[in-house]
């Protein structure tokens, strides 16, 4: 390829390019893609219904029938894995997507405007960051009660101060460029500098530690769901089903086993993948 068709490549081919080499992220996506098109198509691929008990077959082991065995009600642990993954893909996209939106408002506002407004932002962070996570999260859901969709909330709200920190920094930075005080020395509005220059330039960071985010999401609503204040019965969330599953460790450990691998090669996905995406958009990982 010529410097001349190099300098041509779109800049999205080049991300692409860059974040194929990496083989790892390759896999994270691979995983990724794989869970979701589980998580689309589950209805018509289990072979049960998540919430069918047939108490003859509690507690089977593996077998041609029942792939993953049956819980202590008899349910079809294959297929509730499978249903799971629409609940914990649910929850991670929009708990992060809801903090994206609030922690990125926030910190592009306390880094454009500061003073006033940027310390005031600022040390609701610092607050909510003295806690931690988990605890916040169960807090947010003791005080709107335990739901599957209390538990998405109480994760966004745990995430907001990341993104607004990071987006903060970011803006600090941005709004120091020469494009930005032209923009503003011909009188552009603050609402259409933001828009147009600040937040297009501010978003890359964001971009990755939302991947990366989703995947903490994840744990994070199947520590509630363990604990008995996200997803109640029979929601075959994968949190629910291993604090269903736990005093079955010993004579019955299927129970725990699908569930857990199926968290674990999701947040694994999602790590790798995140991972990659860091290295194709920060500047400073690129050589």
């Amino acid at each position: 390829m010529t410097p001349i068709q190099e300098k041509l490549t779109p800049p999205w081919k080049e991300a692409w390019q860059s974040f194929y080499k990496n083989k790892l992220a390759v896999i994270g996506l691979g995983i990724v893609i794989f869970f979701i098109v589980i998580a689309l198509v589950s209805p018509w691929i289990a072979p049960y219904s998540f919430k069918d008990q047939i108490m003859a077959e509690r507690m089977q082991a593996p077998s041609s029938k029942h792939w993953f065995g049956t819980d202590d009600f008899g349910r079809d642990i294959f297929s509730r894995v499978l249903y799971g993954a629409r609940i914990s893909l649910w929850v991670g996209f929009f708990s992060v997507l809801g903090s994206v939106v609030v922690g990125t408002t926030l910190g592009i506002v306390a880094g454009y405007y500061g003073r006033f407004v940027d310390t005031l932002i600022s040390r609701i962070f610092d607050i909510m960051l003295a806690f931690p996570s988990i605890l916040l999260a169960i807090a947010v859901v003791a005080i709107l009660g335990p739901s599957l969709q209390n538990a998405l909330i109480a994760i966004a709200v745990i995430n907001i101060p990341n993104f607004g920190r990071l987006v903060r920094s970011r803006v600090l930075s941005v709004k120091q460029e020469e494009y930005i005080m032209a923009a503003k020395a011909v009188g552009m509005l603050d609402a259409r500098i933001l828009l147009r220059h600040i937040l297009p330039n501010s978003i890359s960071p964001v971009i990755v530690q939302a991947t990366l985010a989703i995947a903490t999401a994840i744990i994070e609503a199947a520590a509630l769901g363990f604990l008995g204040l996200g997803a109640t019965a029979p929601t075959p969330e994968w949190g629910k089903m291993l604090a269903d599953s736990k005093n079955y460790i010993t004579n019955a450990p299927w129970t725990l086993f699908f569930p857990g691998m199926a968290i674990m090669l999701t947040v694994l996905g999602f790590n790798l993948m995140g991972d990659g995406l860091r290295d194709v958009l920060d500047p400073k990982m690129k050589q």
